[in-house]
């Protein structure tokens, strides 16, 4: 196996960082991890300049792999899985389908990720007035889960484990610290994410960062 070394945000707040660096701990493949504090008192062109240094894209996650470096987190994810087959479904037709349903979180949802900014730490008293492309965002997540439960049974979203989970990990973060209501589905999703031994790991992390980006804390006040 080459030497590894992840570099990712902070964990309270970077989601993408959150999704790549699951998929490889659920793989069992081992990996150096560097964390690039973003946001917070003295964030300025030094820390852009240490993301720079490390990703093409000039942002994290980015796993650097001996001498190559892979940026964007649905790419990290595909590269475990080829070290981990586990990390896909089995069969091929419910694979494409997990790929189908981790594609779509990768590319969709803008309005849910623009007003509902993970904030592992936070707790919202009162649920806020959702613009209407927000409130579709939540519909469409709700019937995918509905649908993706009601085929495959639980307690993850293919049955199994897989890099889908990964994907929508962070979700279940967000639902918790906007206070929206769950249907059944989702709210089994979110529990079993919870429960899950390596993202309480990631929680009790982010639950410990000394670092705050005030232009996401200050959302919903």
């Amino acid at each position: 196996m080459p030497a590894l070394r992840l570099y990712i945000g902070n964990k309270n707040y970077s989601s993408w960082s959150m999704r790549p660096w699951l998929a490889l701990k659920w793989g069992g493949i081992a990996f150096e991890e560097q964390l690039i504090p973003l946001g917070g008192e003295g964030y300025g062109q030094s820390q852009i300049a240490a993301v720079r240094a490390v990703s093409p894209s000039g942002r994290v996650p980015s796993l650097h792999v001996d001498d190559a470096v892979i940026h964007e987190s649905i790419a990290i994810c595909e590269w475990a899985a080829e070290q981990a087959p586990s990390l896909w479904p089995a069969d091929a037709i419910t694979r494409a389908e997990a790929r189908s349903a981790a594609a779509e979180m990768h590319a969709g949802f803008a309005a849910l990720r623009r007003d509902l900014s993970m904030n592992i730490r936070r707790r919202l008293s009162s649920q806020p007035a959702w613009p209407q492309d927000t409130q579709a965002d939540l519909a469409q997540l709700n019937a995918l889960w509905d649908r993706l439960y009601a085929k495959h049974g639980g307690p993850f979203l293919f049955g199994a484990r897989s890099i889908a989970d990964a994907m929508y990990a962070p979700v279940a973060t967000r639902l918790r610290t906007y206070g929206v209501p769950l249907h059944a589905a989702a709210k089994s999703f979110c529990d079993a994410i919870f429960a899950d031994a390596t993202f309480q790991a990631w929680e009790r992390a982010a639950e410990a960062e000394p670092w705050s980006i005030e232009q996401t804390e200050a959302l919903y006040r």
